[in-house]
């Protein structure tokens, strides 16, 4: 296996865990064409989700198939760039995400094949875009974690537009560099339009606190610098599973009520026009949308939520049915109109 080093790297998967589904999965394989041929050779992954989650994909898929995999890790606007500047010369097969926008960028430059019927028919419709030319391979919750001791149930925000008041000037954080709180911002864009954004963006440019990185914003909430910080959920479910350290002193507040601060962003795969290996891209797609894959997701330690063939979530984590997260066409989401708005908001 080859891989490259992502400047994020995540929580390591359980070894446990992965060995255990290993043993599990071989015994009911879950990928081939379409056709039902088998896949060989060898593909190239373009990859901005979890480093150790996709390494434990592409190693049950290698062994699964005798398929070799090479990842070359990155982000999301750094690969999705790359993808798109490398157009037709590009050497990657497969492209996955941590968040959507970025795959819609890829898409909206017409560089996606369409994904495979089976593959498809593995994922519910609110988990892939209306194109059909990627899909949905995980998701994660939009959460405030605030410090229960600066900060009590009865102060929280109903919604996330609440933090535009006044009165949160100097209580809230956020990581407005970052891919994921991008992603945040256009589900905003998408729910309530352009001029709201703006507005919103120029309120947070005013009241909020900045970092780099969610992890960093939850260890800042954690030590009482500041009260309360926007996040994905699993940072928190993370630290908890291991020592707690940076997160001990905080709980997790969720918007609800289809709320933009409930937001639930889906990680996208894909499989590119100018795919070398195209059925061996089409089958690891398959593998990671089946059972087997997205049990990776059930019992790890990402504590991303599995999004297809109806895998339950990790009992430590709300269900994605109780979220109440609004209704958005994944593909529909703006990475550039976002990155302009927080560029004019003094953001970025």
């Amino acid at each position: 296996m080859i891989t490259t080093p992502k400047w994020a790297s995540a929580v390591a998967l359980s070894l446990a865990a992965v060995l255990a589904l290993a043993g599990c999965s071989a015994a009911a394989p879950e990928v081939g064409s379409s056709s039902g041929g088998k896949p060989s050779g060898a593909i190239t992954v373009y990859n901005a989700q979890h480093e150790e989650l996709t390494q434990a994909w592409a190693d049950e898929f290698t062994k699964q198939t005798g398929v070799a995999v090479t990842l070359r890790n990155g982000d999301d606007p750094e690969l999705g760039n790359q993808l798109v500047q490398e157009g037709n010369a590009s050497p990657a097969d497969v492209f996955l995400t941590e968040n959507s926008p970025a795959m819609s960028l890829v898409d909206n430059a017409k560089l996606l094949a369409p994904v495979d019927a089976d593959i498809l028919a593995q994922v519910p419709k609110a988990y892939r875009p209306s194109t059909g030319h990627w899909t949905g391979i995980a998701a994660r919750s939009t959460v405030l974690v605030y410090n229960p001791s600066l900060l009590s149930e009865a102060q929280l925000p109903a919604s996330l537009l609440d933090l535009a008041d006044t009165k949160w000037k100097g209580r809230w954080a956020a990581s407005p560099s970052g891919a994921d709180f991008q992603a945040i911002v256009s589900a905003m864009l998408a729910l309530k339009g352009e001029k709201a954004t703006a507005a919103w963006l120029a309120s947070m440019k005013r009241n909020t606190t900045t970092y780099k990185g969610n992890s960093t914003v939850m260890k800042a909430v954690n030590a009482g610098e500041i009260p309360a910080g926007v996040v994905y959920h699993y940072y928190w479910f993370a630290d908890q599973a291991s020592t707690g350290e940076n997160s001990a002193n905080t709980k997790l507040h969720y918007f609800k009520n289809s709320d933009p601060g409930a937001f639930v962003s889906t990680s996208g795969g894909g499989v590119l026009k100018t795919a070398k290996n195209p059925a061996a891209a089409q089958a690891f797609l398959k593998f990671i949308t089946g059972k087997a894959g997205q049990a990776i997701l059930e019992t790890g330690s990402s504590f991303e939520y599995p999004v297809a063939s109806e895998v339950a979530a990790n009992k430590a984590l709300v269900p994605l049915a109780d979220l109440n997260a609004p209704v958005l066409d994944p593909s529909k989401l703006d990475s550039r109109k976002v990155t302009d708005l927080m560029t004019a908001a003094g953001l970025l």
